[in-house]
């Protein structure tokens, strides 16, 4: 990661990058990146499909690195959201 003004960016997933995230209490807007493109950008550097999700969901979702660490969308239909929070 490294640290524009006001931004906290990942050269690694600059193909991801999305846009910008504001949320009410945030003093600063954080950095987006598209879940599915970085895991088909993790495929597509030669791991499987499940070692990607591993690795991202270890080394990327898991770390934090405080109030400007970047978030991840996944782009789907309202009802499919619906669905895949209410199974957890």
């Amino acid at each position: 990661m490294t640290e524009e003004p006001g931004l906290m960016i990942s050269n690694e997933l600059a193909e991801s990058f999305v846009g910008l995230v504001l949320r009410f209490g945030m003093t600063e807007p954080i950095a987006c990146y598209d879940y599915d493109k970085v895991i088909a950008g993790y495929i597509a550097d030669g791991m499987s499909e499940d070692d990607a999700i591993e690795h991202f969901e270890y080394n990327i979702i898991g770390a934090w690195a405080g109030e400007r660490t970047p978030c991840f969308i996944r782009v789907m239909p309202l009802k499919q959201a619906i669905e895949e929070t209410s199974d957890a």
